[in-house]
């Protein structure tokens, strides 16, 4: 059965979200990596692994962001979704997280570490039910939302997509 917005919101108890949107944590490991055993971006212990739903709607979007973990993205149900990804070199890439595949929509993806990352709904009329897996674990310590100006100082040749996708 497809539910709606205000059904999956309701059933999966989401909230909303800092970077827009609603989520929910579905998972949190109860097992921790030392912080010895990381590399030196975190700073503490994290759990081994996190997942969220995560549900965008119409003209919403979740703003340029970057996490110090590989997020992985998991389509459910709805439109498909892009994701939009500057790397550290400034190399941007277009994914659509989807389930029309002969359209090059995929069901999984990946966003590295250290990248930015921003996303929408590819039909401003419709709506996306995603999920997120982070490892190791999400962490807000580890989030950094992009600060508009200073994003297109840096790269200057995205600065359409980063002016659309900041909030300040």
């Amino acid at each position: 059965m497809t539910m709606n917005v205000g059904q999956l919101i309701d059933h999966f108890a989401l909230i909303p979200h800092p970077e827009g949107g609603y989520y929910k944590e579905s998972y949190r490991s109860n097992e921790e990596i030392h912080e010895e055993c990381l590399p030196l971006r975190f700073a503490g212990e994290r759990v081994f692994s996190t997942a969220i739903y995560y549900l965008l709607q119409g003209l919403d979007f979740s703003g340029f962001h970057r996490i110090h973990s590989d997020e992985i993205w998991h389509f459910y149900e709805g439109t498909a979704l892009n994701i939009y990804v500057i790397d550290t070199s400034g190399n941007f890439e277009l994914i659509t997280l989807g389930q029309n595949i002969s359209y090059g929509e995929t069901f999984q993806a990946v966003v590295k570490a250290g990248h930015w990352f921003a996303a929408q709904p590819a039909d401003p009329e419709g709506f996306c039910f995603v999920g997120c897996t982070v490892a190791p674990g999400f962490d807000f310590k580890d989030f950094e939302m992009a600060k508009r100006e200073s994003m297109i100082n840096e790269f200057p040749q995205h600065s359409a997509i980063i002016q659309k996708l900041t909030r300040e």
